[in-house]
């Protein structure tokens, strides 16, 4: 396997003021379609806007001290590395394949799920979570369970 498809994981530097001076000059670029490296011969090549983005995000999480992994996927997944990407059991990802959550195609015998499927599916069920806890707040707030529960109760 070449260098360029191993999976790596970057960590922070100990001085993280340089990074977060580039992850601000990064977020000031207007039109990124014209962002270019330079290289040290002066030679220049068109950075792809999504190209840009990833490494705007990768420049800003380092630059808030977490670390970043790079892991190249395939775009067609078996159901095991789809699983193993929403970190459910692969029982559970045939369950909502089968229940038509995600769609999927048979290789022979074999499930494969597309990858942007997965993210798909990932980003959706995060909005709906979020949604429902919005609302269960919202409806504590209204019924005044807060206060009710401000206070503990005494059981002694």
């Amino acid at each position: 396997m070449s260098n360029a498809l191993r999976e790596r994981t970057v960590l922070p530097p100990a001085d993280r003021s340089g990074l977060a001076r580039f992850a601000r000059g990064l977020a000031d670029v207007e039109a990124p379609s014209r962002a270019r490296l330079v290289g040290r011969d002066g030679s220049q090549i068109e950075i792809p806007d999504e190209l840009y983005g990833v490494l705007g995000d990768v420049v800003a999480a380092l630059a808030q001290g977490l670390a970043v992994s790079i892991a190249p996927h395939n775009t067609m997944l078996t159901t095991q590395e789809a699983a193993d990407l929403l970190n459910i059991s692969r029982p559970t990802l045939v369950r909502l394949l089968t229940e038509g959550e995600v769609s999927y195609t048979m290789r022979g015998r074999h499930r494969r799920v597309m990858l942007h499927d997965i993210l798909d599916y990932r980003e959706r069920t995060r909005r709906e979570r979020r949604h429902v806890l919005d609302q269960m707040a919202s409806d504590a707030e209204d019924d005044n369970l807060y206060d009710v529960t401000a206070v503990p109760a005494r059981t002694r």
